[in-house]
């Protein structure tokens, strides 16, 4: 089945940084609404979207709607804006951004300022660039006119278009992790068998994981799987034996060790194995950096695993997928929720033999 690109452009464009996550919320809310039998959002806004609810198991796909973004802390005399990060940004990706803040009369676009190179003496070249060290120019003619459309406290966005690259490349914000949120509604919607499928848009990830941890004691999962982005490293100047063997094309990354249930991870390589999925390992000694670790100590410990969608150039403006490996994440977990019967609800805690 093709991807749906009206629905997963219309997540990627949704302005949501993390702690703001409405509208992302709201889209999938909407697109939830054509096949869920019970849709819900909790007191932080994640979305639940169940198919079949109450019957066993109850596996849970948890995909992050929120975005790293900037929240703005000063407006000087002059008009320019001082903002602070939204979850973990390298501040070089900022310089030359366009930003879209989310304004008290409507959105607002500025540009990420910072002194030319021109007139940059040397010791400033050299040093590392710090996001104090920029601003963002809404063209405003002074701290009154500025406040008229922005404020301390408004959020904002890199303001990045979606472009298709060849071979099926996907190049936009928000990857991170919206993608996995598509993932999570496309899953619940193509689901045939007899679990219950809670799809579920969770927020502030990218600042510690509350929806997710709210999400596990709300939705009362038998299994969870947190379905996100991992660091293609088919780049230049990547070490396959650091890092190993993710990259683009290479299908789904399973994520090994800490908060992944060996369980839940040897029965995923498994359904992959009998349907032909290639998949790559991850590695995870101690926490995965994802959803699975807020979701894993939930409720009295909920079987997770987390399941990957490699990109490249993370956290910037110009995230990259293959549409092919979007396609292949679904396929399995797909494979895994509809092979599930009555039997596996508490099949599914079971360890591997040591």
């Amino acid at each position: 089945m093709p991807i749906d690109r009206d629905l997963l452009d219309a997540l990627l464009t949704a302005t949501g940084p993390t702690g703001f996550e409405a509208r992302p919320a709201r889209v999938f809310a909407d697109a939830a609404r054509g096949f869920a039998d019970a849709i819900d959002v909790d007191a932080y806004g994640s979305v639940y979207a169940t198919v079949r609810p109450g019957a066993r198991p109850h596996v849970l796909i948890a995909g992050h709607v929120d975005e790293i973004g900037l929240l703005v802390t000063h407006v000087d005399d002059e008009g320019f804006l001082y903002v602070t990060g939204l979850g973990g940004w390298d501040p070089v990706q900022l310089i030359g951004q366009r930003i879209t803040f989310m304004g008290r009369q409507g959105d607002v676009v500025g540009v990420v300022g910072r002194k030319p190179a021109h007139l940059l003496d040397e010791a400033d070249k050299a040093k590392p660039v710090k996001l104090t060290d920029l601003w963002v120019d809404i063209g405003a003619r002074d701290r009154a006119d500025a406040l008229r459309h922005v404020a301390a406290g408004d959020a904002g966005v890199i303001a990045a278009p979606i472009v298709e690259l060849l071979n099926g490349r996907l190049v936009s914000k928000s990857l991170d992790d919206r993608i996995g949120a598509y993932v999570a509604l496309e899953v619940a919607r193509r689901s045939r068998g007899p679990a219950s499928v809670t799809a579920v848009a969770t927020v502030q990830e990218e600042i510690g994981g509350m929806g997710a941890r709210v999400a596990a004691a709300r939705a009362k999962p038998d299994a969870a799987i947190a379905v996100d982005v991992t660091h293609a490293i088919d780049t230049p100047g990547m070490e396959k034996k650091r890092h190993g063997e993710t990259g683009l094309g290479k299908g789904p990354e399973l994520s090994v060790g800490s908060y992944a249930h060996r369980g839940l991870l040897e029965r995923l390589r498994g359904v992959a194995e009998a349907r032909g999925i290639p998949v790559t390992l991850g590695f995870s000694p101690r926490t995965t950096g994802t959803d699975a670790d807020h979701l894993a100590p939930g409720h009295g410990g909920v079987p997770t695993a987390v399941v990957s969608v490699p990109n490249r150039y993370m956290h910037s403006p110009n995230e990259m997928v293959d549409l092919a490996d979007v396609e292949q994440v679904i396929e399995l977990l797909l494979a895994f929720v509809d092979g599930l019967g009555e039997g596996d609800a508490d099949a599914l805690r079971a360890l591997p033999p040591g």
